[in-house]
């Protein structure tokens, strides 16, 4: 029986191409052609935006992208065995996907694409972290983006949206927060990949400001969060003391206490460090 969109159901397709996830590349397939136009209709209106796809796998996500319309997806796949998959979607929507096979840590988005550009990704578990930090931390802002549409570990999506205090408020929640809106728009169990995850996963919607909330160097307050909640449990001025000899009194002089642990800190702290250490 075909799908909305012409096409076989994901089973068949996976079983007619002989595909297998690969968890050396962090790959776990989505497989409900219904979950994933849910998971696309979170991004909004697609009609007049490009849309960037990292690790589409088999698809499923990509055809609930474009059969909700989005102008045009890139869709970038590290693994050559899926690519024959998409190049038959591809096929079925004329113009509107290109299928480019890489890795995502090496593809510049914007020689494929046009502004307004969204992206939507059931991010591959082992770069997940790493490019959501590079979409966040540009040098300049605006960024590429107009939003985050993406899958993560339920754990790490609850990172992200977490206020200071909590357990789960860490960097990403600071790099996150200080330039963008972001907020856990659905969750997912695990039955619905194959094969199924040992944990939940949820969906984050992330919009990004048209300015940060508080002004910082995004290199230096990248790395004055790394450097506190690297070692989370001690008292800032022993957390950062390898930043400069006068950490103490940078701390004051940004307001915060030298024994406030970096799970107390707000992003306003953090960016107001940032820039008495970027002072100096």
């Amino acid at each position: 029986m075909m799908a909305a969109d012409g096409l076989p159901p994901l089973r068949e397709v996976i079983a007619q191409h002989g595909l297998r996830a690969k968890k050396a590349l962090g790959q776990n397939f989505l497989l409900d052609l219904n979950l994933t136009a849910k998971i696309a209709r979170q991004a909004g209106d697609l009609g007049r935006a490009d849309v960037l796809e990292i690790g589409p796998g088999p698809g499923g996500l990509t055809r609930g992208l474009l059969a909700e319309g989005a102008r045009r997806v890139l869709a970038v796949e590290k693994d050559a065995g899926c690519l024959p998959v998409l190049e038959e979607i591809s096929a079925a929507f004329p113009g509107r996907l290109e299928v480019v096979h890489g890795d995502a840590l090496d593809i510049d988005p914007l020689a494929h694409l046009n502004a307004p550009i969204r992206v939507v990704a059931n991010l591959p578990y082992n770069i997940g972290t790493e490019l959501l930090v590079r979409w966040l931390t540009p040098p300049d802002w605006p960024p590429f983006w107009q939003s985050l549409t993406l899958m993560f570990q339920k754990e790490v999506a609850q990172r992200i949206v977490a206020q200071p205090g909590s357990r789960a408020y860490g960097r990403l929640s600071v790099l996150a927060q200080w330039r963008s809106a972001p907020r856990i728009a659905m969750e997912i169990p695990p039955d619905a990949f194959t094969p199924r995850p040992k944990v939940h996963s949820a969906v984050v919607q992330i919009d990004a400001l048209p300015e940060p909330r508080f002004p910082a160097d995004p290199g230096m307050l990248s790395a004055v969060v790394a450097k506190a909640f690297n070692q989370r449990r001690k008292m800032l001025r022993s957390a950062l003391k390898g930043l400069t000899p006068d950490i103490e009194e940078r701390i004051v002089a940004a307001g915060l206490r030298p024994t406030d642990r970096a799970e107390k800190v707000s992003v306003e702290g953090f960016c107001a460090l940032a820039r008495e250490l970027s002072a100096k």
